[in-house]
């Protein structure tokens, strides 16, 4: 009985170093270096860097509203529209006048989800402002309001900081995932967007850690 015992607490030991064993610094999960200011210092701050364009971040996007929901007590989430070039530019614009009307308060990923689908199931581009516009009035946005917050100096400034973060982070695609302004992780390196999840939680537990 206690060499069975022995052996079956060898064994979980195993495993365990297996399962650590299993994500790498360099291979999983990258440096960001030097290390981004985070927004609370209170919590550990996890980033996705997207673009609603990208079929990686709309295949992404159940799995990781299911994590969001499920998340631990002491991480803080949220998504940033990564830009590398113009149109990422207009979508992550969209994006922002979304928030700034108040489409995404108290946790509502409507707008959101729908903004993806358009694109990705009813292969609609909304590639230019007068498509976008169109799209915003189906949450009962109205022209004035949308043209007013599309272009103002609001939304301006925090497309220009997400084009800043783009580049800090050292993403080399999306979606990517940025954990305490330290590490990040995308799909090639975590092995597809399941494991880019089981990635942010192991970089979770290491900063809980701290």
């Amino acid at each position: 009985m206690k060499f069975k015992l022995f052996m079956a607490i060898l064994l979980t030991a195993l495993m365990s170093n297996v399962a650590t064993a299993a994500i790498d610094e360099g291979i999983e999960y990258k440096r960001v270096i030097p290390a981004q200011p985070t927004i609370t210092k209170k919590k550990i701050e996890i980033v996705e860097l997207f673009w609603y364009g990208c079929p990686h971040c709309f295949y992404l996007e159940p799995d990781l509203e299911e994590w969001v929901a499920k998340k631990p007590e002491n991480v803080v989430f949220y998504r940033v529209p990564a830009i590398f070039s113009p149109a990422w530019a207009l979508h992550a614009r969209a994006f922002y006048t979304a928030k700034s009307l108040g489409l995404f308060e108290n946790g509502k990923t409507e707008f959101h989800k729908a903004f993806f689908d358009e694109i990705h199931k009813d292969k609609k581009r909304l590639n230019n402002k007068k498509l976008i516009q169109a799209f915003f009035a189906r949450f009962s946005v109205s022209a004035e309001d949308f043209n007013n917050t599309f272009d103002s100096f609001s939304v301006n400034t925090k497309v220009n900081r997400a084009a800043t973060l783009s580049k800090r982070y050292q993403i080399e695609g999306v979606p990517s995932l940025i954990v305490n302004g330290k590490y990040r992780t995308d799909g090639p390196m975590g092995g597809g967007r399941k494991g880019m999840l089981k990635v942010l939680d192991f970089l979770i537990k290491k900063e809980s850690k701290k």
